[in-house]
């Protein structure tokens, strides 16, 4: 048995062999069992194509081919994907040894060899002998046998893989894209529609720069940062948030606050003991790092009110998030030391509205407690998801007092799932059905978050959801979801964590369900995983290469790898940079062109409606439920929006925009009017 363990990266030489200059789009999967390699390669970007238009073509074991005619393939571009033993392994090294086969369970990825990857099943796999200019880029853990390997071949690549990765494709081999990526295919879109939740408790020495250009590249378009931080005024906090907000927007992203009402700070929490939340034994509701402050005293919640419009107001935001305000606990009321709220003014109110006090719910020796007196727990439950609704009513009209003075705020409401998981009612107070009628008054974006009770059930719980919210949404664009990448307390396979093509199937499957993704947290996100997730959350149609053009169908719009100038739809196009073509959602031609432009939009952080290019610049339409940006060329010398003559406000290279539905004309000549 030979082979050699690579790096994380490959060498160097590697990089400077032939690529293809059309992008790779398509994929195929040939015979009559594709197993989970569909799923697996469309979750990057892929698209499903014939095998003389793909370019990433997968030969599962059983399949008969002859070999002649492949490597030639290979050496023009082709990247094929061998699986076990067959003679079109062997024909490119890939023997199976004399040794005996090993039960493999426990594997190791060499880019994260700490990562514990353990298949749900073991496997009786063969031990392989592989070429000696291939590399290994997983293993099984305790004999070492190869389980993944691959190499580069002219402007292609080969990559072997021991077994299929899986009935979804994710089961065995996590980082099988980022080994694909290492051999050369390149992410075919980017969306920039992403959100990320940020602690700055996890990046409190960093280089702001060089992490917003960073997620970014990512395809991150705003960042939710945890707001209760910087609750306090502090001078060092408060610069540190400032360079924060001022690096996300010259890198075009967006920056929201985000409080977790009814947590506020942890010195609030410290001065202010007599509006602390209790719980169901009357204890401070101090749980894991939530400190809960009583909002429904109206003392407490005017204190509140009163430093939420201080935060919002000295910080250039361009939204808020109000996340997360229902009660406690996941266990619901049988949990008594995590069940709220049960302060005073909770249970003279209820008294007053049903005649007993709720904390009798509670007492073993009360003929109400709740094991003894089911419609009076109901009717409890359903007042703690009425004052609920009621919280979130009164905080949405806060934020809507601020919008007067801050018009570009956008506003999200992040809310646990109830209609999957339907006990999220009772246990949380959480009552969907409550709240989204409020989206018919008010302009805010609906976030949902999948508790952690399903986070076992895979990437198709995703349009299940979106299939249950639908018939209750007035507005469904106003919709998003929440991807939760955490460890999880569940029995799941191959890793605790989502990661690698777990994670880009989920980020994928939810971005053909919704309108908008959000990522909780920024700093969980492997840095192996950051180069496929602007493709993964890109939702393509359909693409086809054809005669030098590019049709790219796209319901959101998208971003195409492209060099050079290009036209879309015949005529010159203005919003792309040195690598990347922006299409507005549709279906769109891309050709290249040699004609110049005078101005050019190299990213956008916006929803694109219209575009042109003009003698002496761009004039294009937008909508933004927060402040667009666009990265400019170069700064306009004249700016126009809906007609009216405007200073441009920049950020860097990045021109403000303000929120809502517009329309830009930009200009390189400051004696130019409206062409």
């Amino acid at each position: 048995m030979r082979f050699h363990v690579s790096c994380f990266f490959i060498v160097c030489a590697m990089a400077l062999q032939a690529e293809n200059v059309q992008p790779r789009l398509a994929f195929h999967v040939m015979g009559d069992e594709p197993g989970g390699w569909p799923e697996l390669l469309s979750s990057l970007g892929l698209t499903n194509g014939t095998g003389g238009g793909a370019s990433v073509i997968v030969a599962p074991h059983g399949v008969g081919l002859p070999p002649a005619e492949w490597a030639a393939r290979v050496e023009r571009g082709a990247i094929l994907v061998l699986e076990g033993e067959s003679p079109l392994a062997a024909a490119f090294g890939f023997h199976a040894g004399v040794q005996p086969h090993l039960s493999v369970r426990s594997v190791e990825d060499l880019r994260a060899p700490d990562l514990a990857i353990v298949w749900e099943k073991a496997l009786d796999v063969a031990v392989f002998d592989i070429p000696a200019e291939a590399h290994v880029f997983a293993r099984e853990r305790w004999q070492k046998a190869p389980l993944l390997a691959g190499f580069r071949k002219g402007a292609g690549a080969v990559l072997w893989v021991a077994a299929p990765p899986g009935p979804h494709g994710y089961e065995r081999f996590p980082y099988l894209p980022q080994a694909l990526l290492d051999l050369g295919l390149q992410p075919p879109f980017r969306s920039t529609r992403l959100w990320a939740f940020f602690d700055s408790a996890y990046r409190a020495r960093v280089d702001v720069d060089y992490f917003a250009q960073r997620w970014r590249a990512a395809g991150i378009g705003a960042l939710h940062v945890a707001a209760w931080h910087f609750w306090e005024r502090d001078p060092q906090g408060d610069e540190y948030l400032r360079l924060l907000i001022d690096a996300c927007h010259r890198n075009a992203i967006q920056v929201y606050a985000w409080l977790e009402l009814p947590h506020v700070s942890e010195i609030f929490w410290d001065q202010h003991p007599e509006w602390r939340e209790k719980t169901a034994l009357l204890q401070d509701a101090q749980l894991d790092w939530r400190k809960l402050v009583n909002l429904t005293n109206r003392d407490a919640f005017a204190a509140v009110a009163a430093g939420a419009r201080d935060l919002l107001t000295r910080f250039d935001w361009d939204g808020v998030n109000l996340a997360e305000l229902y009660f406690e606990s996941i266990e619901g009321h049988e949990n008594p030391a995590r069940f709220t709220p049960l302060n005073d003014d909770v249970r003279k109110e209820f008294q007053q509205a049903d005649g007993f006090d709720p904390l009798e719910l509670f007492d073993a020796k009360s003929p109400r407690h709740w094991q003894k007196n089911a419609p009076g727990l109901a009717r409890f439950l359903d007042f703690r998801a009425l004052l609920a609704q009621r919280q979130q009513t009164e905080w949405i009209a806060q934020i809507e007092e601020i919008r007067r003075l801050k018009p570009q705020l956008d506003l999200t409401l992040t809310h646990i799932d109830d209609r999957f998981d339907t006990s999220m009612r009772e246990k949380l107070g959480a009552d969907a059905a409550r709240v989204l009628p409020l989206l018919a008054q008010h302009d805010f974006t609906f976030l949902i978050e999948d508790p952690a009770t399903i986070w076992n059930l895979g990437p198709q719980r995703y349009p299940q959801i979106a299939a249950r919210y639908a018939p209750i949404t007035p507005a469904q664009e106003k919709l998003a979801i929440d991807v939760n990448i955490v460890e999880r307390y569940q029995d799941v396979y191959p890793t605790k964590q989502q990661t690698g093509a777990e994670l880009f199937q989920l980020v994928h499957t939810a971005a053909n369900s919704f309108p908008r993704v959000a990522l909780y947290f920024e700093a969980s996100i492997a840095r192996h995983d950051l180069p496929w997730l602007a493709s993964a959350a890109a939702a393509v149609d359909r693409a086809v290469n054809a005669n030098g053009k590019l049709v790219v169908e796209s319901r959101r719009g998208v971003g195409v790898p492209w060099k050079g100038p290009a036209t879309v739809d015949g005529k010159p196009w203005p919003f792309a940079s040195d690598s990347v073509v922006w299409l507005m959602p549709g279906g769109h031609t891309i050709e290249s062109t040699t004609a110049p432009l005078s101005l050019r939009v190299l990213d956008f952080n916006g929803d694109l409606k219209a575009a042109a290019s003009t003698a002496s610049g761009i004039q294009f339409a937008y909508q933004s439920n927060a402040r667009a940006m666009a990265l400019l060329e170069r700064a306009p010398a004249k700016l126009q929006i809906d007609g009216v003559e405007r200073t441009p406000d920049m950020a860097g290279k990045v021109l403000l925009l303000p929120r809502g539905q517009h329309y830009v004309t930009l200009s390189s000549d400051k004696a130019s009017g409206v062409d």
